[in-house]
C-alpha cells in the first residue's frame, strides 16, 4: 500500500520535533488521525478546540518546541481561533492542521466550508493550502519552518481528498531548527554604551524577551548600579536572584517599579513591548533592544532602537560598559521595593469574620507549592494575585493571557504543561467565570490522567470587570454569576473535589488538595469585595470610585460600599 499525503504531513511534523497534537477528530480529519495513531506523536483528545490551542501554546512556550493542533473542516478548526490568537501573540510556535472539504466543492458554499485562509490570516505567520499532492512535503516544511523561525502560529489547510491521495516523490525538503546569533552592529553597541555612560540615574526595564538572559541582565544592572523593573511576562526571567529587582510596573505592578522608571534619566528597554504609554518617563533618554524590529518605538518614542536577541546583545555590550560605584539611585528603589513587598505580605491575611481574600489564598498556595511548580492563571484577579503573590525562583514558571487578555486559559494551558512534563506539579488558578466557560476540559484531565491541581476563585462574579466598572464611576451590571458548588461538580466528574469558605480551614485544605495523586479541584469562596490596588492612583480613578460610591448609596447599596471599605482599608 502506498503512503498517503496525510502520512507525509505526520512524518514531517515528527521530524520537526512535534511530540503532542491537541484537538478533536472528525470526518475530514480521519485520515490524518489514522496516520497520527501510527506515529510517535500523541494525540491529546480535548473536549473543546479552544482549550486545545491553549494547551498547545503552553507546551510550546515551556519546552520551546513546535507543537500541533488539528481540527476537522468548518466549525472544528474554527473553534481554535481564539486560542490561536493567544498563541500567536505570545510568540508560541504552534501549527494547525486545518482539514478542509474536497477541492471540487471549494467556492460553492458547500456544507461546513469555511475560507480558512481569510479567517486565520490575522492570527498566523503562515497560512497556506496544499493544492496538490506534489506540494504536500514542501508546504508542510514551510509551515513548520515559519512557526519555528517567526515564533508564531502556522496554519496548514489540507483538503480531505488531498489527505487521502497517494503521496508522490518530492525533493528531500526538511525543517531546520538552528538558532542564529542576533545582535546589533559594533557601531550600535558603541552608541548604547556611550548613552549609558552619559546617564546618571539609569533604570532597566526587562520583558519576556529576556528569556535565558537572566545572568547578563543582572550583571549589566550591577555594573550600571541600575534598578531593574520588569513586565509581568518577564517575572519568571528577572525577579529571582536579582539584588537590583524593584518589581513590576503597570496597573498590577508595585510603586517601586513604577517610580524607578518614571524618575530615571536613562531607560534601557530589554525585550519588552509594554503597551501602556502613561507608564513611560516623559523626559528620559530611551534605548530599546528587541528581537522584532517592528517593536522598536512602537509604544513610545525612543532615542536609539536596535534589533537583537537580549542574551546575544548583552554579551557583546558588557565589555563596553564600565563599573559604576554610586548606588544612591539604585538603593532608593530597592529599599522602596522591600517596603512594598512587606506591605503586600501584610495584606495577604484572613479577612474579617473568617473571609478568604484571593491574595491570602494565593499566598498559601505559593508557600505550599513545589519549588519547580508550573502555574497558570485565568485573566482577571487570579492572574493579578499569581503575579503578585507567587514567588519566582528560577525553577517555577507562570503563564497567563497578558497580551490577548482572554478568559479561560488556565486549564487549557495546564493541560499542555502537564502533558509536556508529566512528573512536574502543575497548578491552575481559575476564576469562576473562566472555569465555567471551558468546564468540559476538566474531563480531559481525567481522560488523559493528568494530575493537574485546579483552584477556583469563586467570588460569584466577573470580579475584574466589576472593578473596571466601579473605577469608571458606574454601578456594576451583568457581572454576577450564579454558581453551583464546584467542589461537588468536580466529584461528579470523577476527580477529587472540595469547597472551602472559612479562612481557618484553608491551609489544611490547600495541603490536602496539593497532596492528591491525581487531578484535584479546590473551590474557594473568596472575598467578593477585595480590590486590586494599583501602584499609582490617577485622579480619574479616585473620582470614578467616588462616583460609584455615591451612586451605590443612592441606589440603596450603602452596605456594599461599607463592606468594600472594611475589607480593603
Amino acid at each position: 500500500m502506498s503512503k498517503k499525503v496525510a502520512q507525509v504531513i505526520v512524518d514531517t511534523l515528527q521530524s520537526a520535533g512535534v511530540k503532542n497534537c491537541y484537538g478533536i477528530v472528525g470526518d475530514t480529519l480521519n485520515t490524518f488521525a489514522t496516520s497520527l495513531s501510527k506515529s510517535d506523536i500523541k494525540f491529546v483528545h480535548m473536549r473543546h478546540e479552544e482549550a486545545g490551542a491553549y494547551a498547545a501554546q503552553g507546551e510550546a512556550l515551556l519546552m520551546d518546541r513546535l507543537t500541533a493542533v488539528a481540527g476537522s473542516c468548518g466549525p472544528g478548526s474554527l473553534h481554535f481561533i481564539n486560542g490561536l490568537y493567544e498563541a500567536n501573540r505570545n510568540r508560541a510556535p504552534v501549527i494547525l492542521i486545518a482539514s478542509q472539504v474536497v477541492r471540487s466543492e471549494l467556492g460553492f458554499d458547500f456544507i461546513q466550508e469555511v475560507d480558512f485562509q481569510h479567517v486565520f490570516r490575522g492570527c498566523s505567520v503562515f497560512c497556506e493550502m496544499i493544492l496538490t499532492p506534489e506540494q504536500a512535503l514542501r508546504k508542510t516544511v514551510m509551515a513548520c519552518q515559519a512557526a519555528i523561525s517567526k515564533r508564531g502560529v502556522a496554519v496548514l489547510i489540507v483538503p480531505v481528498d488531498i489527505a487521502d491521495s497517494d503521496a508522490v516523490s518530492e525533493p528531500p525538503y526538511r525543517v531546520h531548527v538552528n538558532r542564529p546569533v542576533i545582535r546589533p552592529s559594533n557601531e550600535d553597541l558603541d552608541k548604547i554604551a556611550d548613552m549609558l555612560a552619559e546617564g546618571t540615574n539609569i533604570t532597566i526595564y526587562a520583558g519576556a524577551g529576556c528569556v535565558n538572559a537572566h545572568d547578563e541582565v543582572v550583571e549589566l544592572a550591577e555594573r550600571l548600579k541600575a534598578p531593574v523593573a520588569h513586565t509581568s511576562r518577564g517575572k519568571d526571567q528577572i525577579e529571582y536572584d536579582n539584588p537590583n529587582n524593584v518589581g513590576m510596573t503597570g496597573v498590577i505592578g508595585t510603586e517601586s517599579g513604577y517610580h524607578a522608571i518614571l524618575n530615571c534619566d536613562t531607560l534601557l528597554l530589554l525585550g519588552t513591548d509594554f503597551a501602556w504609554r502613561q507608564f513611560y518617563p516623559d523626559h528620559a533618554k530611551i534605548i530599546q533592544v528587541d528581537i522584532d524590529s517592528t517593536h522598536i518605538g512602537r509604544r513610545h518614542p525612543v532615542d536609539l532602537g536596535v534589533v537583537g536577541n537580549i542574551k546575544d546583545t548583552l554579551q557583546a555590550l558588557l565589555p563596553r560598559v564600565a563599573q559604576r560605584e554610586d548606588a544612591a539611585f539604585l538603593n532608593t528603589y530597592v529599599e522602596r521595593h522591600k517596603k512594598a513587598l512587606k506591605a503586600q505580605a501584610g495584606r495577604a491575611t484572613p479577612g474579617p469574620r473568617g473571609k478568604i481574600p484571593g491574595q491570602y489564598l494565593t499566598s498559601i498556595i505559593n508557600r505550599l507549592a513545589n519549588q519547580d511548580a508550573l502555574f497558570t492563571a485565568d485573566d482577571g484577579t487570579p492572574l493579578v494575585w499569581m503575579l503578585r503573590m507567587v514567588e519566582a525562583n528560577g525553577k517555577r514558571r507562570m503563564f497567563g493571557s497578558l497580551l490577548h487578555g482572554t478568559m479561560a486559559t488556565s486549564i487549557g494551558n495546564a493541560i499542555g504543561l502537564q502533558q509536556a512534563q508529566p512528573g512536574r506539579q502543575v497548578i491552575a488558578l481559575a476564576g469562576d467565570g473562566g472555569f465555567s466557560m471551558l468546564l468540559g476540559d476538566v474531563l480531559t484531565t481525567i481522560q488523559q490522567k493528568l494530575p493537574i491541581k485546579i483552584a477556583v476563585y469563586d467570588n460569584g462574579k466577573l470580579g475584574f470587570v466589576e472593578l473596571e466598572q466601579k473605577g469608571e464611576g458606574l454601578l456594576p451590571v451583568y457581572t454576577d454569576l450564579v454558581n453551583p458548588d464546584f467542589g461537588k461538580v468536580a466529584e461528579a466528574m470523577g476527580l477529587w473535589g472540595r469547597t472551602v469558605s472559612k479562612a481557618d480551614e484553608l491551609e489544611g485544605a490547600v495541603a490536602e488538595w496539593l497532596g492528591q495523586p491525581g487531578p484535584a479541584l479546590l473551590n474557594v469562596k473568596v472575598e467578593p469585595m477585595e480590590l486590586v490596588m494599583p501602584p499609582h492612583t490617577a485622579p480619574e480613578n479616585v473620582y470614578g470610585m467616588a462616583m460609584y460610591s455615591i451612586k451605590a448609596v443612592m441606589h440603596g447599596k450603602a452596605g456594599d460600599v461599607f463592606e468594600m471599605i472594611s475589607e480593603n482599608i
